[in-house]
This record gives C-alpha cells, sequence and structure tokens, in this order.
C-alpha cells in the first residue's frame, strides 16, 4: 500500500515537470500575427 502510494506521488511529481515554461505566445514574428483580432457585430 505505502509502496503504491509512493510510486503515485513520484509519477505525478514526475509528470508535473513536463510541459512549456512561460507565458503562451504566438508562433511567428511579431509584426505578421493577425490573431486575435476584432470581429464585426453584423
Amino acid at each position: 500500500m505505502r509502496a503504491a502510494l509512493l510510486a503515485a506521488c513520484a509519477a505525478a511529481l514526475l509528470l508535473a515537470g513536463c510541459g512549456k515554461k512561460g507565458a503562451p505566445s504566438a508562433p511567428g514574428p511579431a509584426n505578421e500575427i493577425t490573431y486575435p483580432r476584432s470581429f464585426p457585430t453584423r
């Protein structure tokens, strides 16, 4: 029981370390980004 709990905690910590760090940003040069943009109401 204790070993299973320890293994689950270790797996959760390993998976929590994955991923991209920092704020998300759109790909490409900043002057060519067209989204997000405002859309007409009608």
